[in-house]
């Protein structure tokens, strides 16, 4: 793959080749082997493919890559194989066509266990499914097994590798999921997203994740750590991939694969966390922003949206609040069995008060008055997905500081894959649209994307 571009801080712009085929020979440093859901979904449908054939390429890939990777948290191919099988004509019929899926292991599951990543959890085994997992069974999704999340979903890491080089982290808490689609051993994998859980892994493996507006997708059997900023996401190939597999379980008009891309007005903002990206990702929002310029979108800047260092201390302590009481079982009783990051924050969550957390809804509430009236000049923002390529090391899963005010606002953000740093390692840049408008800011990334991918 020949670079496009290199900008002075030394980002290059990569064609990156989404073609429903695992690219490469695997050695640890493959820059793009995913499988893309949009193709093999048209492979199914026109009978060159079958269900069995899409677990087949997953079985494939696991093989070559899990031992390496540690994506999975719990994994039954045969089981997925067999349904396949047995049900291929009415799965090709549905929606998501025989696809299979990864679950984040914080979700509920009646066929495998749901751990957590906590050891208060060990072989626990639900009876029912989450509504987002039945969700996925009931528009034809085979559920291959559970991606490994952080310790409830919170930020202590976990044993995943990077599928671009192993030496780096994948991010977090989504860590599985993106790992798994980023090596290409699923087409499609849910996560979620508290502070920047789909949208910073999404990036850091080189893929694109979809954190939908708030409510969109229901929470009922996701384990909680905050119930007012929990939001379920998606992981796939690319833009239109995930705006598919989107569109496919959620029943909404969220395709953006069927038509050009409209031509959208960004506003690129430089927030007060702008400091904080390393001159490769500021540069490779600047030449994002050349580029869609280039393609006909209009682009203005900003450089400090006073609401949104408003909406980013707010974050902190309702997530902390609400923490420290949906956790309360395992705080109250198996302390010292949590891992070091969840005790410490949850020994510091307990001294936020009730006015404290008042205070900070009020400061969430007027943010996004804030937010709706500035998007009216707007359809979406253009501004980095996370400080740099993912950390080399496993001491973090990275920093949110580019996505915890967008959680709060519930605004629909996605991460758009495309873009390397000098070294190798994926730089992702983000999406953000106005709340409620989830199909425009999927249709503004998908140009985004093509600006990027073909120059």
């Amino acid at each position: 793959m020949a670079p496009h571009e290199k900008s002075g801080s030394g980002t290059v712009l990569i064609h990156r080749y989404l073609s429903g085929h695992i690219a490469g020979l695997w050695d640890g440093d493959v820059t793009d082997m995913t499988l893309s859901a949009l193709d093999l979904a048209r492979r199914i449908e026109d009978g060159s493919l079958t269900p069995a054939g899409a677990v087949a390429l997953c079985a494939e890939a696991i093989a070559s890559r899990e031992a390496d990777l540690g994506a999975f948290a719990a994994l039954d191919v045969g089981k997925a194989h067999a349904q396949a099988e047995r049900d291929a004509a009415a799965l090709a019929a549905l929606p998501l066509r025989g696809l299979p899926v990864g679950i984040k292991d914080i979700m509920d599951t009646s066929d495998f266990p749901t751990e957590y990543n906590s050891p208060v959890y060990r072989r626990h085994r639900p009876v029912a499914d989450a509504a987002v997992v039945m969700m996925v069974r009931r528009t034809g999704g085979i559920v291959l097994g559970k991606t490994v999340t952080t310790e409830f979903a919170y930020m202590q890491p976990a044993h995943t590798r990077n599928p671009h080089n192993r030496d780096h982290a994948p991010g977090g808490s989504s860590s599985g999921s993106a790992a798994a689609v980023g090596a290409g051993m699923l087409p499609v994998a849910l996560g979620t997203q508290t502070g920047g859980s789909t949208i910073r892994p999404a990036a850091f493996c080189g893929i694109a994740g979809f954190k939908p507006s708030y409510r969109i997708v229901p929470t009922v059997g996701v384990k909680c750590f905050s119930w007012s900023l929990d939001t379920v996401g998606l992981f796939a190939a690319g833009v239109r991939d995930v705006a598919f597999a989107a569109a496919a379980i959620t029943g909404r008009d969220l395709r953006v694969d069927r038509t050009v891309p409209s031509v959208p007005r960004v506003a690129l903002v430089r927030t007060h966390a702008w400091d904080q990206a390393d001159p490769e990702m500021k540069g490779a929002i600047e030449s994002t922003a050349r580029l869609a310029a280039a393609a006909g979108a209009t682009v203005t800047e900003f450089d400090r949206l006073p609401f949104l260092e408003d909406a980013d201390g707010a974050h902190g302590t309702i997530n902390r609040y609400e923490g420290y009481r949906a956790l309360a079982f395992e705080y109250d009783h198996h302390r010292e069995a949590l891992g070091p990051a969840v005790r410490s924050l949850l020994d510091e969550a307990a001294e936020t008060t009730a006015d404290d957390y008042d205070a900070a809804r009020r400061t969430a509430k007027r943010a996004r008055r804030a937010f709706a009236d500035f998007m009216a000049g707007a359809d979406v923002i253009l501004t980095p997905s996370a400080p740099g390529a993912a950390p080399r090391g496993f001491a973090s899963t990275g920093l949110p500081a580019f996505n915890r005010m967008w959680t709060l606002l519930g605004a629909p953000c996605i991460n758009v894959p495309g873009l390397q740093d000098a070294a190798g390692m994926p730089l992702g840049v983000q999406i953000i649209g106005r709340f409620g408008r989830d199909h425009a800011a999927l249709d503004a990334a998908a140009f985004i994307e093509r600006a990027v991918t073909r120059r």
